[in-house]
This record gives C-alpha cells, structure tokens and sequence, in this order.
C-alpha cells in the first residue's frame, strides 16, 4: 500500500488534491504527481503498475473520479469514497474504468446531490449525476443487474460493455465506513469486474 498525500497548494497552505488538473485554487497536475509516486513505489518496492487500484476518500475521492476520467489507463481500477466531480462537470471521459464508489447516504459534507461550498465559488456535483457519466462511458445499461441490501450497506452493480461499476451507500455520514477496505479489495479481486 503506498498512500500519498496531495501536495500544498501555497506556502503555508495544508496539502490537498486539485480536484481538476489546472484549476486555479490548485495550479499543479495531480496525474504527474501520481505517475511520479507510482514509478518510485516500482522503483524501490517492486511495486506492479499494471496491478493498481486506486483509492481516495472525500477530495482524494474527487481525485480518483478526475484521474480515472482523465487517465483510465493509470490503475485497474478505482475505488472513490465520498468524493465525486466538482462543477463544471466533465461531459465525457477519455475510456471505461472499473470503478466501485461507497458513499454516505446521510453525508453531508459531500451530499449525494452535491452542494456548493459555502463562502467560496466551488459546488460540488451530483454524485447520481456523475454515475450516470460512468454507465455511459462504460457502456452499462441504466438499471443495476444486482441489488443487494444487507445490514448496514446497500449495493448496486451494473453489468457493462467495458469496465464495471459498482455502488455501496451505507448508513453513515462523511466517514469511511467499517469494513470498507475489504469490501473493495474484494470487489477489486473478483474477476466479473
């Protein structure tokens, strides 16, 4: 596991992700920043590029969303935890993914409808919207072929042209809910995907 923090975005600023590459808030690419990561996590632990999944909770959710839009190439798959695209919303992404999304059905700092933040220009997208997006670029019919609602998780899979998606609300809010590694381990490891 290599987990990377986003880069400060000024001096004396906290690290953060840029959410969009060349944004003006955070004037730096994150896909470089990732590539170079990646290559010395190869470089000193032996680490298999073609073997990634990449994973980030709320603005590293945001990440993993804009980097598998953006370079679906760069991991296997991706698995987002509260955190989708911001607005403008991108239309269209360069190529199908594999991506798993667990959200808080109650969440309210990253709603599932979006939000604007207040005092500041940014809004938040709908995450149903954003999915919408994936099944396209995927090539997924609109309604899920597997439902499943147990204990405090609710999922749905959709069977696709290329790639797979996968959603998993829970109970909670803006949190990573117990369990949620193994729940996209497992998801990542199942060959259907």
């Amino acid at each position: 596991m290599v987990a990377p923090s986003g880069l400060p975005w000024a001096d004396g600023k906290p690290a953060d992700w840029s959410v969009r590459d060349g944004w003006n808030t955070y004037p730096r690419n994150d896909r470089e920043f990732l590539r170079a990561v990646l290559a010395d996590a190869a470089e000193r632990a032996g680490v298999d590029p073609d073997g990634l999944l990449l994973s980030g909770f709320s603005r590293g959710g945001s990440m993993v969303w804009d980097v598998a839009c953006q370079a679906p190439e760069f991991a296997a798959g991706y698995a987002a935890v509260s955190g989708g695209f911001w607005l403008p919303m991108t239309r269209s992404c360069k190529g199908p993914v594999r991506l798993l999304h667990i959200h808080g059905f109650a969440d309210a700092v990253v709603p599932l409808e979006g939000r604007a933040i207040p005092g500041a220009s940014v809004v938040q997208a709908d995450i149903w919207e954003g999915l919408q997006l994936w099944r396209r670029e995927n090539g997924c019919p609109s309604n899920a072929a597997e439902h499943e609602a147990a204990g405090s998780f609710w999922r749905k899979r959709w069977d696709c042209e290329a790639g797979g998606l996968e959603l998993i609300l829970h109970k909670g809010g803006h949190g990573l809910p117990k369990g949620w590694s193994t729940m996209a381990l497992d998801w990542f490891e199942r060959p259907e995907n």
